[in-house]
């Protein structure tokens, strides 16, 4: 598995596809985790350490688009942060798209190792939620055919984050209760509700804790979470404009240069 994970994390720094022949997917989700954990070892150095988590098919429609029927985890690089308004290049992505999400930033640890915990638990851990537009990335030649297993190992399409201003968790609107909408160059092309991630976002927060549990971790205060996608990805083209609104939470915005 270490050979996999090093030609996962050479072609993250690369840019290049990710080719690998049928022998070297991993068999199942619990390999693609193993695996994941060694491409992560090898990214931390160069993209500055992992200063979060993403959390995919959260939502029924994201289920559905990528015929996954249960969430999955991905990790969240220091190099992969970026501001409102930022442009990709074309040098940076081979074929990027966006996700509209919801974010959060832990006060404390959320350790789920000594027994279960609940979005109330998870409410309790809040520094503070934000909008945020994940940014992902077709890294393989047809992400169709390489299976779930291998979509773990190689942090589901993670490729970045676009975080809006943190909005206190003492002044929060209710997540569930939140309209999210994405918008390319002018033209709504999805919306979703907080609700749709898996009842609620704090939940898939909670499934996440119970899922590093299951492998000796926990969240760590100050790391961040996207929750999950509200609305089915959406793939850019060359010159087009993203922007991606919450209600409560606000708005934020990225472009793929031309």
């Amino acid at each position: 598995m270490d050979d996999l994970a090093a030609a996962i994390a050479a072609a993250r720094l690369a840019r290049t596809p990710l080719v690998l022949p049928p022998m070297a997917h991993p068999a199942d989700a619990a390999a693609g985790y193993a695996v994941q954990a060694a491409v992560h070892a090898r990214l931390a150095g160069p993209l500055g350490g992992r200063v979060g988590w993403k959390i995919g098919c959260t939502t029924a429609v994201m289920q559905a688009y990528l015929a996954i029927p249960s969430p999955c985890a991905g990790g969240i690089f220091a190099a992969d942060l970026r501001a409102d308004g930022a442009v990709i290049a074309p040098a940076e992505r081979l074929r990027p798209g966006v996700e509209c999400e919801i974010a959060v930033r832990l006060a404390r640890d959320l350790d789920a190792r000594s027994g279960p915990v609940g979005a109330a638990a998870v409410a309790a851990a809040l520094d503070c939620a934000m909008v945020a537009i994940e940014i992902v990335d077709d890294r393989s030649v047809d992400w169709t055919a390489m299976g779930a297993p291998t979509l773990i190992a190689d942090d589901f399409f993670a490729a970045g984050c676009v975080l809006g201003p943190p909005v206190p968790a003492s002044r929060l609107p209710d997540l569930a209760a939140v309209a999210g909408t994405t918008v390319v160059d002018g033209a709504v092309a999805g919306h979703g509700t907080g609700a749709d991630v898996l009842g609620h976002p704090l939940a898939a927060v909670a499934w996440l804790a119970g899922h590093l549990a299951a492998r000796g971790g926990c969240l760590r205060a100050g790391e961040i979470v996207l929750c999950g996608s509200l609305v089915r990805t959406v793939w850019l083209a060359p010159g087009q404009r993203a922007t991606i609104a919450v209600e409560g939470l606000g708005r934020v915005s990225v472009v793929r240069a031309a």
